[in-house]
């Protein structure tokens, strides 16, 4: 089943979003060589592609996991939860609908 994962970045996370940035975007990788990523991606703080030093107030990743659990146990791993960007994460189930 699909999942969605939205972690809310703490503020003046900048720095230590970049820094933990490689070590995130090797497990989505992961994801998606295996299969089960449909999208991830950041949410820029501001209305512009390239937020520069208005860093981000999140991301949303939609994957496939076995169960809620695996999910979430997956999600809790993130090294964006280490370094202290994450202020809050929330996991959901997802049903895609569009595009068919």
């Amino acid at each position: 089943m699909l999942y969605m994962i939205v972690g809310e970045d703490r503020p003046g996370s900048l720095e230590q979003r970049l820094a933990a940035r490689p070590e995130h975007l090797a497990r989505l990788q992961a994801l998606q060589a295996d299969g089960r990523l449909l999208l991830a991606g950041p949410c820029p703080a501001i209305d512009a592609p390239d937020p520069g030093a208005a860093g981000f107030s999140g991301s949303l990743i939609v994957a496939e996991f076995a169960s809620l659990d695996a999910a979430r146990t997956w999600a809790d791993t993130d090294p964006y939860i280490a370094a202290g960007v994450y202020e809050k994460v929330t996991v959901k189930p997802f049903k895609k609908a569009l595009p068919a």
